[in-house]
């Protein structure tokens, strides 16, 4: 058999729509705003067609550097070979939803400088580097009450 090399080749389930999330598309996917500079994630909707990314950029996040009325323009990293090529695409922005990847360390940004307001008042010095969990610490088990157990899986028995 021959094998399909099209445009939309293998996209079967990236383009398809979620369960209960097909037809019509809600009005908050074009009132949301967009600026130069946001960070985007580009996920195609299958329901539109036109203005619709190339399956490579599919769920890759990028930033926008153009808006123009219906669409805007995201610079994205593509891996080729061995480098990562900056790629220009016009996606609408019906395939284009805002990131959430920076909202977490935006939180942490707050956090900390709170943290050095308030041990500036107390005049303490701070760290405030996240550290990696540390290994547990280390214990001894007493076998004087607590008898060792062999344990062994039942034999299979079929209760009809």
């Amino acid at each position: 058999m021959g094998h399909s090399a099209g445009l939309r080749a293998g996209t079967r389930y990236a383009y398809s729509r979620d369960f209960k999330k097909k037809g019509y598309i809600p009005l908050s996917t074009y009132l949301r705003h967009y600026k130069v500079g946001d960070i985007v994630d580009v996920v195609a909707n299958g329901a539109v067609q036109k203005g619709m990314p190339y399956k490579v950029y599919h769920g890759k996040t990028g930033v926008v550097y153009n808006v123009t009325k219906s669409a805007v323009g995201v610079i994205l990293h593509k891996q080729v070979g061995n480098r990562y090529i900056e790629k220009r695409i016009n996606v609408r922005i019906e395939h284009v939803r805002h990131s959430r990847s920076r909202e977490d360390f935006l939180k942490r940004v707050k956090e900390n400088s709170e943290k050095m307001k308030k041990a500036k008042a107390e005049g303490v010095h701070m760290h405030l580097k996240r550290q990696p969990a540390a290994p547990r610490d280390a214990r001894t088990i007493s076998t004087k009450d607590n008898k060792p157990e062999s344990i062994t899986p039942l034999p299979y028995e079929t209760t009809i």
